[in-house]
């Protein structure tokens, strides 16, 4: 018999190659499939879609566009750079120019009316028989004739609703030309519903935390870092995979109808929080890590604003044409970058730097100091270009703000077209200016037939060649940030594990104790805090009037209870009659009035323009600038935008005269005050009726109540300054922070940046000693 003698070596092909039949299995899990490769990654796909799997080197592979071979883009093994070349070079103008289209707010079910309607077999949900998660007759369309695959989803019936829309949206656009898979996004979605019972054990639907002021005002990156695990987790349970956040706009004026989603107004404490929040919605570890940080538990971060829009004239917003122009009068302009280069592009995390940027609406009036453009900032060479693109090597995706491009048709209209200082260029021409400012993606468009007259125009003044690498560029961009999630690979979800996942009880009790950690105490005289528990309270109803809200959709007046009196009963005694009660319970919101525009004025041939108060009582502007620094719409026959000696009257000016009337009623009996600040607020009118006052950004009532009767000790400091009074307000610089004086209460306390009480008096510790004296050597 002769023997054969096989090398160790050979053992290892030959093992190699058997194992090369298939080192894989796969398992339908309800509409598709997964694939496991043994040792490499999990794929998902539609069955129905007509994907089959390629077995290459014994590992499967899905053949999106279903040509027979394993294209470079489709080889999970390569780096994500040369798959996203790769499939940028294989894409049709038509196809690269739905990756630039941001979706309109889309909620599952589509609404029945208003801006965001939609139509299943052209009739509305209720009327169509349709399931919740399928997909409206407007999606369809943009996903299959517009090539759009990155959607903004709003509201969703449940999680499992979330997952069952995502994956049949999943499979019809894995069905079409080379299978590139959605990319959804939100905008912060974690806030809490006050009136809500927290409870851990029963989940919910999402984990609820405070609001972005409330989490600065922790003072604890860390905090906020977890939040962003636990958010991004839940995140990618719903099908997003893109976050339209964080807004890191320092807030340095006061008055902007914004501030409540920033981090307040210092740079230092600013930058810190957006770091955390990026890094921790960012990074996947372990198992769920791919590479380089970036995975399955990632969520690309869109930060916003670039350049930062916290600096609009007289405190308006650039929603609106009356609020279009960002002034710089204390010359700080590059102040407000901090949080995007310091820490949106410099993580602690493997991820490195924010796969997104969304730059603001407003003019950055003057700044412009290469080509002396006062437009957009998403149409500004300069600031995109030269600034965020060069200057700061900034080479993500660069989206604009919804609806930059289409006609402005009120100064007063929140759903309008936002083309500040391009109004007069057609739709198609502000798409190639935004293309030429270096901007990859446009926010609210479902359209591809403007982008694509952007790239003619391109072709008539550069070439082919040129245009058809501007355009290969921004799809680069825009597919790594879908390769590097796993979308890819597996963009399914199962929706038992959605349900399962979103709003569980350890999510729950994160974002609980989150919310402990974010209110304020700014006064306890006499220490008339902690309350008894079991005592009797009186809570006296809160009137609102008839109003509108930011959408401009008008809202009812109410007279009710403003806190669940279901929750404060178990806490307390709860009694109509102040002479029964030990204590009053107060509860009130900032002042709001409006916007800074009153329309019945212009309409009555005033300009139409007022201040933006702080008060509760009636404010007059005297002496304040004029003529204004910003001016100019094609809507307006003037420039100079000032208020001064015009009168804001506030909306919730009731609140005041609900303080004034417990207070006398109560007879020198505590009475409590609960602030829910959206904006610094002038206290003084009521702090000296006022026994204790917290200061919240947004938290459940029973966290109050558990503050209230000291369950928890308050923790929280002010993330920006209280003013002393409108004046200090009116003298202040719109780009300068910290440069008001903030107001003293009646026991000497300053409510200054970085202020607040715990039971044992002023709170001095590591945060203040860093971000205080951070503060005090900037000045």
């Amino acid at each position: 018999m002769r023997r054969v003698i096989i090398s160790a070596s050979l053992l290892v092909l030959l093992s190699a190659s058997i194992g090369f039949g298939q080192n894989w299995t796969e398992t339908k899990i309800g509409s598709w499939t997964k694939v496991i490769n043994k040792g490499g990654q999990t794929l998902g796909y539609s069955p129905g879609s007509g994907v089959k799997l390629l077995t290459v080197d014994g590992l499967a592979f899905k053949d999106l566009n279903k040509n027979g071979k394993l294209d470079p883009y489709e080889d999970w093994r390569l780096p994500i750079a040369t798959r996203a070349k790769d499939l940028a070079s294989k894409l049709s103008v038509e196809q690269i120019a739905g990756l630039m289209l941001y979706s309109k707010h889309q909620p599952i079910p589509a609404a029945a009316g208003g801006p965001f309607a939609g139509t299943y077999g052209g009739k509305v949900f209720a009327q169509s028989g349709a399931n919740v998660a399928d997909l409206s007759d407007q999606q369809r369309e943009f996903l299959t004739k517009d090539n759009l695959r990155h959607v903004l989803v709003t509201s969703v019936q449940s999680p499992e609703a979330a997952a069952q829309w995502n994956n049949n949206a999943q499979a019809l656009v894995e069905s079409l030309g080379l299978g590139i898979p959605i990319n959804s996004s939100s905008d912060p979605r974690h806030g809490t519903r006050a009136d809500a019972e927290y409870n851990a054990g029963a989940g919910g639907s999402i984990s609820m935390w405070p609001g972005s002021l409330g989490l600065a005002a922790t003072f604890n990156p860390d905090l906020v870092k977890r939040f962003g695990q636990i958010a991004a987790t839940e995140y990618r349970a719903l099908g997003i995979a893109t976050a339209l956040s964080p807004q890191v706009d320092l807030a340095t004026d006061p008055r902007w109808n914004r501030v409540s989603g920033t981090f307040g107004e210092d740079p230092q404490l600013a930058t810190d929080m957006a770091r955390a929040y990026i890094d921790g919605f960012q990074t996947s570890v372990g198992a769920k890590e791919i590479k380089g940080g970036w995975g399955y538990n990632s969520v690309n971060a869109m930060v916003k604003h670039w350049p930062g829009g916290g600096s609009g004239e007289g405190g308006r917003d650039a929603h609106y044409g009356y609020g279009k122009y960002a002034v710089y009068p204390g010359k700080n302009f590059e102040s407000h970058f901090r949080p995007f280069t310091e820490g949106a592009f410099k993580l602690s995390g493997k991820t490195g730097t924010a796969s997104a940027v969304m730059p603001y609406y407003t003019i950055s009036f003057n700044q412009d100091k290469k080509y002396g453009e006062n437009v957009g900032n998403s149409y500004n060479k300069y600031i995109i270009g030269d600034l965020l693109r060069g200057k700061y090597h900034y080479d993500g995706v660069v989206c604009t703000d919804w609806l930059i491009t289409a006609d402005e048709t009120a100064v007063d209209v929140f759903l309008t077209g936002k083309s500040w200082g391009v109004e007069k260029l057609s739709v198609p021409e502000r798409h190639y200016k935004v293309l030429l400012a270096g901007a990859d993606q446009f926010g609210g468009n479902n359209d591809a037939e403007p982008v694509i007259e952007a790239y003619k125009m391109g072709v008539k003044e550069k070439g082919e060649a040129a245009m058809r690498a501007r355009f290969e560029q921004s799809a680069v961009r825009l597919l790594k940030n879908i390769f590097q999630v796993g979308l890819f690979e597996n963009p399914y979800l199962e929706p038992e594990t959605s349900r399962s996942v979103v709003g569980k009880p350890e999510f729950m009790e994160a974002g609980y104790q989150t919310q402990l950690q974010s209110v304020v105490l700014l006064k306890n005289k006499a220490k008339a805090l902690p309350l008894v528990k079991g005592k009797t309270v009186y809570v006296p109803k809160r009137f609102t009037p008839a109003g509108r809200n930011f959408l401009g959709m008008e809202t009812p007046e109410k007279l009710e209870y403003p806190v669940n009196l279901a929750i404060v009963k178990k806490y307390f005694t709860v009694t109509d009659n102040p002479d029964e009660a030990d204590y009053a319970l107060v509860f009130i919101q900032s002042p709001n009035s409006g916007g800074g525009y009153n329309s019945a004025d212009a309409k009555s041939g005033g300009t139409g323009y007022v201040p933006v108060s702080l008060q509760y009582g009636d404010y007059t502007a005297q002496g304040t600038r004029d003529p204004s620094i910003g001016g100019g719409d094609p809507l307006e026959k003037f420039t100079n935008r000032t208020y001064n000696g015009k009168t804001a009257k506030t909306i919730n000016g009731t609140d005041l005269g609900m303080v004034n009337d417990t207070y006398a009623k109560m007879k020198g009996k505590p009475v409590i005050v609960s602030l829910q600040v959206s904006n610094p607020t002038v206290v003084g009118e009521f702090e000296k009726q006022s026994n204790a006052i917290l200061a919240h950004f947004g938290v459940l009532d029973q966290a109050l109540l558990d503050i209230l009767t000291g369950a928890s000790e308050p923790s929280a400091l002010l993330p920006m300054q209280f003013p002393a009074d409108m004046k200090t307000v009116e003298v202040q610089s719109e780009d300068v922070p910290r440069d008001m004086k903030p107001y003293t209460d009646s026991e000497g306390n300053i409510y200054d940046f970085g202020y607040g009480l715990n039971w044992k008096g002023v709170i001095q510790d590591a945060r203040t000693n860093k971000y205080r004296k951070a503060a005090l050597s900037m000045k």
